[in-house]
């Protein structure tokens, strides 16, 4: 049984007791009583009117009269108490004169008594103290996080200074070699002005780092700072905008200050976008505050003294969405493309990650940078660590392949998961993958399978994963009618094998019709010719072109629908044929996924050796 120490229990930390709350509480327990228990406590005397009080001094039964305020208190002879009440313009004399009676009549005499107004003074001066104290508590609670009241026009952005724990290097970044060089003249600028200013040379004001989220846009400027010595402001876009009109541009001009002061420095401005919007558009995040803003930034930028050492930094993954006077050459003059990291760049940016975790020997670093094409630097970082997680989970004293392995899959499909499906279900799905790799190993543009799973993930009840050559978009025309081949090929084994068909091909039916209408209207790819379909720029699956004009006539609406089914029903048919001429093939690698639920690449491979001379 527990035993409780009293003493503990009942030990009161004085320093965590709020002599507000204190005070709060004694002086609504003074007002309860004042007004609610103590005029129980009294005995109530006798209410009268004011004739009756004539009456009784004129019967000489009063005894004393005490006169407080408009209320009169008879004490009678007999002991009893009576209380009547006057009217406050007139006192209780010039009544007892216009009744023609003398005091004489009263043995006590009339005493006026003028008490303290306990209770007024309460109302008037005690709860008005009470929440003047009220709010000071509330600003003083709110100062604590937000640097008081006062300090709200303040910039918030986060100091870091040249000291050795916050130094960050070019060594610190992998991979972005040529974005790394483009950068080398602003360290050298902020290290040596005068060897580019007795040339004439001006080095650039803004530098806007453009990139998917996750490739280093952050971690680059620190490096500069880092690698130049010089203060490194870091804020980011939305700590500008407050519900106040007037705080961020109060903000904006803090900052410049600031950076003014302890110059050469650095401003960091992430996220950039947030209030770097176009101006002028009627959006339904647009308003007058961040306007303000803006042109507060706008004004700060150009106001730059020339022998001012400030360089200003800005990122951004959408710049599509920023006002052309903040991108112009005076302002930000340089833009700085951040693409994801290459086979070579993911080999280093592994490097960097891995270091402190436990591999096996049999991990390659090079076949698994080749696995995560299109990964960035972020996403590494996550898998290598969610692969340490498997492998703790598993009480394993090194990380091996299959943590690596099942970390890539969740991080690009999410966790897998169990559900109870039947023989039969198990079964369509084990053919439908089956039919995606299987079309894909059969044509030789497609890209190469590295794995097939029948498990549940996220958004799929199984996945087949296909690992391109490299990160370039220049896609070939044999390439994308591979892709949408491969799309098809699993509703295409479902239609052969069970003569039926399932909503599990709804989102391969998707992403096949998009790539060939993207074919026709886009890329010029059809008979239509080498003519772009999309007006003024606009994505046609953009949700926000939805009742704009689409450039072009209902024939040639009609055309590119035509093109379309004929491009999809062509590769469905090719898929078909594959599948039906290599239908042994698909039942190996269905039943096998019915067994291990999962191939790797190798797997795979080995089933498709054995018959590759018999695949056509």
């Amino acid at each position: 049984m527990k035993t409780v120490d009293k003493k503990k229990k009942y030990n009161i930390n004085l320093k965590n007791i709020n002599p507000f709350n204190i005070l709060l509480i004694l002086l609504i327990t003074w007002s309860v009583i004042s007004i609610f228990i103590d005029p129980l406590l009294k005995s109530a005397p006798k209410d009268i009117p004011l004739t009756e009080v004539f009456k009784l001094i004129k019967d000489q039964s009063v005894d004393n009269i005490v006169i407080e305020g408009d209320v009169v208190t008879l004490s009678l002879k007999n002991g009893e108490k009576n209380v009547s009440s006057k009217e406050s313009q007139i006192s209780f004399y010039e009544l007892l004169s216009l009744q023609e009676i003398s005091t004489d009549l009263i043995p006590g005499g009339v005493k006026e008594k003028t008490n303290f107004a306990w209770l007024d003074l309460f109302i008037n001066l005690i709860i008005p103290i009470a929440m003047l104290g009220f709010f000071f508590w509330m600003f003083r609670s709110a100062g604590r996080s937000s640097g008081g009241l006062f300090s709200i026009g303040k910039s918030k952005a986060k100091l870091f200074s040249k000291t050795e724990q916050n130094k960050i290097g070019f060594s610190d970044v992998a991979g972005a070699k040529e974005v790394k060089n483009e950068l080398v003249e602003i360290v050298d600028f902020l290290k040596s002005p005068e060897k580019y200013r007795k040339l004439g040379a001006r080095i650039p004001r803004g530098v806007l780092l453009i990139g998917p989220s996750g490739v280093g846009k952050t971690l680059l400027a620190r490096a500069i700072a880092g690698e130049a010595g010089v203060p490194f402001y870091s804020v980011a876009g939305s700590e500008f905008i407050e519900m106040i009109v007037g705080v961020g541009s109060a903000r904006v001009r803090d900052l410049f200050k600031m950076a003014k002061e302890s110059s050469p420095s650095i401003i960091f401005i992430d996220e950039i976008d947030a209030i770097g919007r176009h101006r002028g558009k009627a959006m339904a995040m647009s308003n007058d505050e961040r306007e303000q803003t803006l042109n507060q930034i706008l004004v700060e930028m150009d106001g730059f003294d020339p022998r001012t050492n400030v360089i200003i930094i800005a990122a951004t993954n959408r710049p599509d969405m920023l006002d052309p006077a903040l991108v112009r050459p005076g302002r930000f003059d340089r833009h700085i493309r951040l693409e994801l990291p290459d086979v070579t760049e993911r080999e280093e940016i592994m490097k960097i990650h891995m270091k402190g975790k436990p591999f096996a020997g049999s991990v390659e670093i090079k076949k698994l940078a080749k696995q995560s094409v299109g990964f960035s630097g972020a996403d590494i970082e996550n898998m290598l660590n969610e692969a340490a997680i498997l492998a703790a989970r598993r009480d394993g004293t090194e990380i091996s392949v299959h943590d690596l392995i099942e970390a890539s899959t969740k991080v690009k499909l999410g966790p897998g998961k169990k559900l109870l499906q039947t023989e039969e279900e198990r079964s369509i799905i084990a053919y439908h993958e089956a039919g995606h790799a299987l079309v894909a190993s059969l044509n030789p543009k497609a890209d190469p399978v590295t794995r097939i799973s029948i498990l549940s993930r996220t958004m799929s009840l199984g996945h087949t994963e296909f690992i391109p050559e490299s990160n370039s978009n220049n896609k070939s025309k044999g390439g994308l009618l591979a892709m949408i081949q491969s799309l098809l090929g699993g509703r295409v084994a479902e239609q052969i094998v069970f003569n039926d068909e399932t909503i599990g091909a709804s989102s391969d039916i998707e992403r096949a019709t998009y790539i060939a209408k993207k074919m026709v209207t886009d890329f010029g790819m059809s008979k239509l010719g080498p003519i772009n379909y999309v007006s003024d720029s606009m994505s046609m699956w953009d949700s926000s072109a939805e009742g704009k004009s689409i450039g072009y006539s209902e024939d040639i609406a009609k055309m590119i629908d035509d093109e379309v089914q004929r491009i999809i029903t062509t590769e469905y048919e090719n898929a078909r044929k594959m599948l039906k001429d290599n239908r042994g093939t698909l039942d190996k690698l269905a039943n096998k996924l019915l067994e291990v639920e999962t191939l790797e690449e190798d797997d795979f491979e080995a089933i498709i050796a054995e018959d590759r001379k018999k695949l056509k």
